[in-house]
């Protein structure tokens, strides 16, 4: 099963276009948290599930980006950040390399 696919089966969202940028966002924001000194496009393949994760709650967020809390109907809303949340990316570790070291040979 390809990622689009995995995302598709979690979400309500049929649109490849749409479900293609929120898998291209939440691998922009697992490579800058993995790679801090770096720019990296590719994401580690031990965070594929996560960046599926991540594409499917800014699905599920659209058109209530900035949403702090919503009450309606006993459905009470609160996001944690008007972007991806902490708590989601705190499971990356970050890739320090040394100056001029092995590390430079990823370059």
């Amino acid at each position: 099963m390809t990622q689009i696919e995995a995302l598709r089966a979690l979400v309500d969202e049929t649109d490849d276009a749409i479900l293609t940028t929120c898998l291209s966002i939440a691998g922009r924001k697992i490579c800058n948290r993995c790679y801090p000194f770096r720019e990296r496009t590719t994401v580690p393949q031990k965070y594929y599930a996560l960046q599926i994760e991540i594409a499917a709650y800014l699905v599920n967020k659209m058109g209530a980006e900035g949403e702090i809390t919503h009450n309606e109907n006993g459905i009470n809303r609160t996001y944690e950040s008007a972007s991806v949340p902490e708590s989601m990316l705190r499971e990356i570790t970050p890739f320090i390399g040394t100056f001029g070291g092995a590390d430079d040979a990823l370059s």
